[in-house]
Formats: structure tokens, sequence, C-alpha cells
């Protein structure tokens, strides 16, 4: 049985040691030479090169920066691209498969280097990641891509039968799975925390409780419209993504907000964690609706996250705790002690995005991947800014296309995830 609602804290767990705090809430200077709308990952990932080759940046951020996603995910430095590599093979051809996800490989490990050079203090922990197969014939798939994956792009992907799965995971549910060793995790809020210090330490100006209304270009200069004024700038960056609001319609009609939410379980025994997670990974599943999780980086609780498909909280949490007893009954009789939930963004063609539209530079549309993918687009967007040849991205030669008949309200997204649960279902995955 769950807590009574009360006792199950409605916030992040990352906040109980790394909650967004407000940045500058003055007025903002009327000019700029970059201007970067969202103080996320991205926002921060953009403003810390720019402002350390001279550039005068102000990053705007309408609610606290890393108030949205970035500190409210589950901290698994994974980089993952939704399609499989044979997807992608089949849309766009062997070579630009590869260079998706090769800039995937180096993007995690840039921002490992990152950690390493900047001595961020955000727990990171390379311990790998185990996706279980929901299915032996998924087993089967995993092989087939892992194979791929080492003969073009030399990424390994250990493949685990269901006879030694116990190695890697507590756990009957799964028909075995593949351990990427490249992938670890991170404290997400401590990580943002870390972040907005060093682009503040670096020069960028950062102002919280500042949205913006409107962005128009004239020649070669910009106005970016806020409610605290006007500011001219010679470039602006956007790169709002499950929060895009009406200030940024053309973006908009391109990313489809989803809701993805996350438990914490009170504390377990060390007995039970070393059982239940025996080599402290993260980890995910091949359903289409499938759960991530992870233990905490002290290594005493479980977080479990997944997407919302039900409007009511109570019931949301209950589906969750639900997942967590399918993978592991052995926590019946455990607590949970918080609930939270935020918005990640999804393009039509669920790619990452790297793109310019009437001179503005967008990075935006990690599809749930942002640990990675965010602070490594917004870098991109910056280079893009100053005219250097590490602006360049597989993400960049993509059309980023509007939704047919939407414009920011996704009034399909029941559709979808009842479609997701029926496929679910069909296999043998859901119950």
């Amino acid at each position: 049985e769950i807590r009574p609602m009360s006792t199950v804290k409605d916030r992040p767990y990352w906040w109980e040691e790394a909650e967004p705090q407000h940045a500058d809430e003055g007025t903002p200077p009327e000019t700029a030479d970059v201007v970067v709308v969202g103080g996320g990952y991205a926002g921060m990932g953009a403003a810390i090169p720019l402002s350390r080759d001279g550039r005068d940046v102000v990053v705007l951020e309408r609610d606290r920066p890393g108030d949205g996603a970035s500190s409210r995910n589950g901290g698994i430095t994974s980089g993952n691209i939704r399609l499989s590599f044979s997807k992608l093979i089949d849309k766009f051809g062997l070579e630009h498969a590869k260079a998706f996800y090769e800039e995937g490989r180096v993007a995690r490990q840039d921002l490992f280097d990152f950690i390493e050079a900047e001595k961020l203090d955000c727990d990171l922990q390379l311990v790998g990641r185990f996706t279980g197969a929901m299915r032996p014939e998924i087993l089967e798939n995993m092989k087939r891509e892992a194979e791929k994956l080492h003969r073009h792009v030399g990424i390994e992907m250990k493949i685990i039968e269901r006879a030694d799965q116990h190695d890697e995971i507590g756990s009957d549910l799964y028909h075995g799975g593949a351990v990427r060793s490249d992938m670890g995790g991170v404290h997400p809020g401590k990580l943002h925390r870390e972040l907005h210090r060093v682009a503040k330490a670096s020069g960028a100006k950062i102002f919280s409780g500042v949205g913006v209304t409107n962005i128009e270009r004239v020649g070669g200069t910009f106005t970016v419209t806020t409610p605290k004024g006007k500011i001219k700038a010679n470039h602006v960056i956007v790169c709002t993504n499950g929060y895009t609001d009406k200030g940024l319609p053309w973006l908009r009609r391109r990313l489809v907000p989803v809701i993805s939410e996350m438990i914490a379980t009170e504390p377990l025994s060390p007995n039970l964690m070393a059982t239940l997670m025996p080599k402290k990974q993260m980890h995910g599943e091949t359903r289409q609706l499938g759960h991530y999780y992870r233990p905490s980086p002290d290594g005493t609780r479980i977080l479990l996250g997944g997407r919302r498909y039900d409007n009511d909280a109570a019931k949301a949490r209950e589906r969750l705790r639900g997942g967590l007893l399918e993978i592991f009954p052995d926590l019946s009789e455990n607590r949970l002690s918080h609930h939270w939930f935020g918005f990640v963004a999804f393009p039509m063609d669920e790619l990452p995005k790297l793109t310019i539209h009437d001179g503005v530079v967008y990075a935006t549309g990690f599809c749930g991947s942002g640990v990675v993918w965010a602070r490594w687009l917004g870098m991109k967007a910056a280079m893009v800014v100053m005219g250097r040849e590490e602006g360049a991205s597989a993400f960049d030669k993509v059309p980023f296309r509007a939704i047919p008949f939407y414009n920011g309200t996704p009034w399909f997204l029941p559709v979808m995830m009842n479609w997701y649960k029926l496929k679910d279902r069909m296999t043998g995955t859901l119950k």
C-alpha cells in the first residue's frame, strides 16, 4: 500500500541537495551580443563557450534556471537516440546513421571530460547501463544491433543471456539484455547547479523570471521582447525544450511536450540494494512505454521513471510503483519518499535538433535524453554563432518540420500513448 499523498513529497528527490535557485531578478540590459533563451543544460552549454570567447551574453530564463527537466530527470548519461541503428540506416543511409551514433559517443565522452576538467561536483559515476529485453526475440534483435554497432561505429554493447542476468540485476522480469559500459549517471540537480556556476563565473549575465514574448529580426539585428523590456542583440540562441511557450511560436509548432515522471523509494538496506542492483548500474528496458531506473548516487534508494498517461497524480504514482514492483517484487513492503514530474520534448522525427530559422539558432528536441544532448547541442549552437567548424553536427542536416494541425497543444498525445500501450500489451510486456 502506498503511503498517504501528504507524506510522499511532490518535489524532485534531487532538490533535497540541489534545488534550483533564482538568478538575477532585475531588468536585463538593453543590448547584448548574444541572447540565450532558456537557462537549462542547453542554455548553460551555449553560454559558457560564448562568454569565454569574450562575448557579451545574456541568458533569459522564465522560471528559475534549471527548474525544468534539467533538475527533474533521471540523471542517466545515455545520449540515446530513439531510433535504432538499423532504423536510422533504413531512413538515412549507413553513413548518416553512423554519424548520429558517433556523435552520441563523442558527446557522452565530452560531458565526462568537461565534468573532470572543470571539477564539477555532480556525483558522476561511470557504472554502465543495463537494458532488459522484454522477450527472447528482442534479445536476438539486440544481438544483431550490437554486431552492427561494433562493426560500423566501434561501440561495444555486451549481450547478457538470461542465465547470467542476476549478475546485472536482481530481477526475473527480463529475458537477458545488453550492457553499455560507456554510460553512467550524475546527480542532475548538482550538474545544473555547477553549469550555472561556471557560466556565471565565465561572465554570462543570467536572469530568472524573464520570459520571452517575441523575437524580431530587422536586418542583422534581433529585438528580443520580454515583460521587463526589449534587448537588441546580434545573435539569438533558443534552448527551450519541453517548456517552450507561446512566445516562440515557430518552435512550439515543432515540439511535442511529454510528461516524464519519477518516484524514489525510502532508503533500503545495503543488503537489499546489493541484491537488486549488484553493479549499481543505470537501467532501462525495451518496451515502448518502458521504465528507466537507477540507484541514488549514495546507493541507498532506487529511483524509477516513465511516461505519464494518466492525469490523476495519485493513479500515476500508483502505476509507477506498480512498475517498480513488477521489476522488483521484493520491494512490496517498502515505501516511497518522492514523486515528481517534468516535461521532455520530441520533434516529429524523434531526433534532437540543431537548426537555424530566420537567423535564430535552435538547440532543442532532446527526446528524453537531454543529460548528454542538451549541453552538447547548446555548445554546438555557440560554435555556430562564433563561426567555428566545431558547430557542425550530424543533427544540423535533418529538416525540422512543423507537425500538421498542431499549435503547441498535443491533442493527439492520448491517442499515441494508447497506441504504445496497445503495442506493449500485444507483445505481452505490459500488465
